[in-house]
């Protein structure tokens, strides 16, 4: 791809990326974007493309219904790319965003995809019952300084890193009494903020070990194929060939931290260069700049004109 011959990375974004409208322009204007809502649809029995272009707002940011919001429209802007005959070299999501990723890859349906992340999605719910706990964001501290300061936080309560962002952005979860002590531990090793998180719970902690034993149960009934695309994890961020093993990194990751630092490592390792996050929003290019200073990032969710991404995609 392009004409020096770069690889290229798609990278699919997790939770917190849902906005009502999102996918309209893909299923607007492209058939192919609008044969996968439809057949997201159809797999879920209730019309979530209707809830990803009108809202309302409250419904689409329950967990249940924005992340298989979010994988249907990523899901879309890839399908969009590849009718233009833009195929990636390698492919990873955050999150949630392993399931859009799988999908691209080959190894995953997406009925089954969709189906199993509004499972996830409740599960994640019901393992979080209102109060229980939250998430920050840390800022400017690095990642064993931040494992250091949440093994002291544990004294007064509980609290673990949960999202390994880039170098400047670490997440951690916990109960509320270990996110005021880690916040107040961060502050005084240097961290710029700590920033809470509008989360309904301590996502990828160990509060959600009752989500992964029965996310287990439903990934066992799903058939996965050995990639055709390599896919980078988000357990260990290392490269993933074989079924078996994604979907074991995929009961792990529920209740573990997302190493996204890694995993965008991992594809620049690869000979990835250039980077299309396929999905709402942008998070996932800014982070990656801030891992890889000299990639090249954009996204791509329908807004953005798609002869302006062929003509990146194809140039740099």
């Amino acid at each position: 791809m392009g004409n020096r011959g770069k690889k290229l990375a798609f990278v699919f974004p997790g939770q917190g990326c849902q906005r009502v409208g999102m996918g309209k322009n893909l299923a607007d204007n492209y058939e192919e974007a609008r044969r996968v809502f439809e057949e997201a649809d159809e797999a879920l029995r209730f019309p979530l493309s209707e809830l990803c272009f009108y809202g309302p707002e409250e419904e689409l940011t329950l967990t249940r219904n924005a992340q298989p919001g979010i994988v249907a429209t990523s899901v879309a802007a890839f399908a969009v790319m590849r009718s233009e005959g833009i195929i990636p070299d390698i492919v990873s999501g955050h999150s949630v965003g392993e399931y859009s990723a799988l999908v691209a890859s080959g190894a995953l349906s997406l009925e089954d995809a969709v189906r199993l992340v509004s499972i996830r999605g409740q599960l994640m719910e019901k393992a979080c019952p209102p109060g229980v706990g939250g998430m920050s964001a840390v800022l400017g501290l690095d990642r064993d300084s931040v494992v250091v300061v949440c093994e002291e936080a544990c004294s007064v309560g509980w609290v673990e890193p949960a999202n390994y962002n880039s170098p400047g952005q670490i997440v951690i979860s916990g109960d509320q009494a270990g996110l005021e002590k880690a916040r107040e531990l961060c502050l005084a090793q240097g961290a710029r903020r700590v920033i809470p998180l509008k989360v309904s719970g301590p996502f990828h902690s160990k509060i959600m070990e009752p989500a992964r034993r029965a996310l287990e149960c439903e990934l066992e009934k799903v058939n996965f194929r050995t990639p055709s695309i390599p896919q980078v994890m988000n357990v260990d961020g290392k490269i993933s060939r074989s079924g078996a093993r994604i979907k074991e990194s995929l009961g792990r990751q529920i209740s573990g931290p997302i190493r996204w630092e890694d995993c965008v490592r991992e594809m620049w390792k690869s000979g990835a260069c250039v980077f299309l996050q396929a999905g709402p929003g942008r998070a996932l290019t800014g982070l990656i700049r801030e891992i890889q200073p000299e990639a090249e990032a954009l996204a791509f969710d329908g807004s953005t004109p798609v002869d302006d991404v062929l003509r990146f995609v194809r140039e740099v």
